[in-house]
């Protein structure tokens, strides 16, 4: 599976204070999982000053129909160590020039600028990824290199970091770009600490790839392979080594295990699927 990208160099001094930047229809799930990660524990972890804000205060519409009340404004934004643009439902339209501005005015006075899921579609907007990687959720990594060609476009990976500015793929992966912030500017035992309060893994290895449906290859060429992977679905209570696999006889069991590759998206076989094998074995 494809890694998270590497970082490139990072802002000297640790985050501190924290703006989740919510936009009307912000998504609730988003506006939770950077809440829970920046929450004040105790027991010696770092405290973060964590506030939400919008261009104007007061209730913010979510993508469930549930507003959030939002205190801070776009002031918040001219202080904050860590900037986040949180994903919202309209996504496909640019957020207003004052929030533009701000954006691009935290990141120039030294802030560490992000954002996960759809929210990327406002740094590319802001002019802040241009030239850099960056990820968004899989589904719309091909409507953001359509309308951002100056980004590259890292469909992969769940993460990305390019130092002052930092990206994350869509939904839960919001926990995957916080932690990894925390493991940077923190070391991993904070990271580790807070995954712990959260009961998440600390690390997901991996990238966007595993969760990018695939379903069963419906033309001509692959309908053997549909065949197998229906094969496999029936016989999950047992070990299914490629060599098991139903196929014609001249077929090598590699070239059945690339097929699949090619066709899901993964490389993990059905004869990893029951043995719970991190990756492929030639079993």
């Amino acid at each position: 599976m494809p890694a998270p990208v590497a970082p490139a160099p990072a802002p000297a001094t640790p985050f501190r204070s924290v703006a989740a930047y919510a936009p009307p229809g912000v998504g609730l799930l988003a506006v939770g999982v950077i809440a829970e990660v920046f929450a004040e524990r105790g027991g010696g972890l770092p405290r973060f000053d964590f506030a939400l804000c919008t261009e104007r205060p007061g209730p913010v519409p979510t993508d469930v129909g549930v507003p959030v009340q939002v205190t801070h404004g776009l002031d918040r934004l001219t202080t904050a160590d860590l900037v986040l643009f949180l994903p919202w439902s309209d996504f496909r339209t640019p957020p207003p020039p004052a929030v533009l501005a701000a954006l691009t005015a935290a990141h120039a006075r030294g802030a560490l600028v992000g954002a996960h899921c759809v929210g990327s579609f406002a740094l590319a907007a802001a002019g802040l990824l241009d030239g850099r990687r960056a990820t968004t959720h899989w589904r719309f990594a091909g409507l953001l290199t359509d309308r951002h060609p100056e980004v590259s476009v890292q469909p992969e990976a769940l993460y990305v970091d390019e130092g002052s500015i930092v990206t994350g793929a869509g939904a839960a992966a919001g926990f995957d770009l916080s932690l990894h912030l925390l493991r940077r500017e923190y070391g991993a035992a904070t990271a580790n600490a807070i995954a712990r309060d959260l009961v998440l893994p600390p690390h997901r290895a991996g990238g966007q790839a595993q969760y990018v449906a695939a379903p069963v290859p419906a033309d001509t060429e692959d309908e053997r392979l549909a065949e197998v992977l229906a094969w496999a679905a029936r016989h999950l209570d047992r070990p299914l080594p490629v060599a098991s696999w139903p196929a014609a006889p001249d077929e090598p069991p590699l070239l059945r295990s690339r097929r699949f590759t090619a066709a899901t998206g993964t490389t993990r076989t059905p004869g990893c699927w029951s043995c719970a094998s991190p990756a492929p074995r030639n079993c």
